[in-house]
């Protein structure tokens, strides 16, 4: 943009500049021709009454007073030096005449001596005396024009750089929204409609902010009202005779427990959860947990997890839910018995999750569309899943031609 305003200055200041300084040259070489054809015809002239008044000699010393100027009375002598022209044979006949010779300008006035025979008073103008003056002053002319574009060309740059700022500003402030600084905001006071826009783009984040806090605030309120049947169910719990059983539901209890309070502060923060968090101790954590209900139904695991610390661009809270939605989908739609692995290693900047069941896989579909579940539940882990692994810098990839294989890749903090 700041480049076509700078063509465009250019375009119109080179036309003004033209349609100007071009006529001034022509005046200026025509105002010079015309100041040295007047000199030579007034020093002419200045001879004419000589010719009918004065003897010889003194005509002779006047003439050589003159530079360039001839006099060729009616006996056909010549004082002076010069040729007898064409142009003089008309002066000698009475008509005074100019004309553009080689080499500069020829210019003839006729006289009359004393007796009325005719004869002719010569000046010749050369070529340099009639444009004498005239290079310097062009020079001075393209001088003026030069600095008058680049004065133009300034101007235009600095009309041109508020625009540009403008529409980097609104372009910069965009980049931050989509990113989920939503403080961040553009200068109204940008020019002309720029500033409209700027205007609207501010309204239009303090509308987007407003709805996230209601959105935030909404899941909060929901995630604190399952608080109670938790608080009910682990009251049911320690009722239990059998203390191994009480202990395990407690315990499952409390992780449901800990996901919500998660859930409640992640909802209150300003934004997702950005940090990092070592995937190899989250992933050992909730592989434990899920290992003593895989041993209740009877499927084999086989964990390979690197060794720690791995750190993940994710947080503890979110790398945990990862997990739990891969670990959640082998329980709930595989039948009890099927096994399933969990692998970790490092990538060198990152990390790799791998989970594969042996299963019947994925039903068709679009498995990743958020709220579309071909098992009759949710249809949010998967989403879940991918939207984290982006969210690190990484991505989801599944492979269901052999059972589930789900391969998340964390990038690196």
């Amino acid at each position: 943009m700041r480049r076509r305003v700078l063509l465009l200055v250019a375009a119109i200041a080179a036309l003004l500049l033209l349609a100007f300084l071009v006529p001034l040259a022509v005046l200026v070489r025509t105002v010079a021709e015309d100041r040295a054809v007047a000199t030579a015809t007034a020093e002419a002239q200045s001879l004419v009454p000589l010719v009918a008044t004065s003897d010889r000699e003194s005509l002779r010393l006047a003439v050589e007073q003159v530079d360039g100027v001839a006099v060729f009375p009616p006996d056909g002598t010549v004082l002076g030096t010069a040729d007898r022209t064409p142009l003089v044979e008309l002066g000698t006949r009475g008509v005074s005449a100019s004309a553009d010779v080689p080499g500069g300008r020829e210019i003839v006035t006729a006289v009359r001596d004393r007796t009325g025979a005719g004869g002719a008073v010569r000046a010749f103008v050369p070529d340099a005396e009639l444009t004498r003056g005239v290079a310097h002053s062009w020079l001075i002319l393209a001088g003026l024009g030069v600095a008058l574009l680049v004065v133009g060309l300034v101007l235009g740059d600095r009309l041109a750089r508020s625009f540009v700022r403008g529409a980097a500003d609104l372009a910069e402030v965009s980049d931050r929204l989509a990113r989920g600084e939503l403080a961040a905001r553009a200068d109204p006071a940008a020019p002309g409609e720029l500033g409209s826009v700027a205007r609207a783009l501010n309204g239009l984040a303090e509308r987007i902010s407003e709805l996230l806090r209601e959105e935030r605030e909404s899941v909060a309120d929901v995630a604190h009202r399952v608080r109670t049947p938790l608080t009910a169910l682990k009251l049911e719990a320690e009722s239990l005779r059998d203390p191994a059983e009480a202990g395990r539901i407690e315990a499952a209890v409390e992780g449901v427990e800990r996901a919500v309070t998660g859930a409640i502060a992640q909802a209150r923060q300003r934004g997702t959860d950005t940090g990092h968090a070592d995937a190899a101790a989250v992933v050992g954590e909730r592989v434990a947990f899920w290992a003593v209900l895989a041993e209740d139904t009877d499927r084999a695991v086989t964990v390979d997890l690197a060794p720690g610390p791995l750190p993940v661009a994710l947080g503890r809270t979110d790398l945990a839910a990862v997990v739990d939605a891969l670990l959640g989908n082998v329980f709930a739609h595989t039948p009890d018995g099927t096994a399933f692995a969990v692998r970790l290693r490092s990538t060198g900047s990152g990390a790799e999750l791998e989970v594969a069941d042996a299963g019947p896989g994925l039903p068709d579909g679009a498995v990743l569309r958020r709220g579309v579940s071909g098992a009759g539940s949710t249809g949010l882990g998967l989403d879940i899943v991918r939207r984290s692994a982006e969210r690190s810098g990484g991505a989801l990839h599944l492979e269901h031609r052999r059972g589930l294989r789900a391969v998340v890749t964390l990038g690196a903090p």
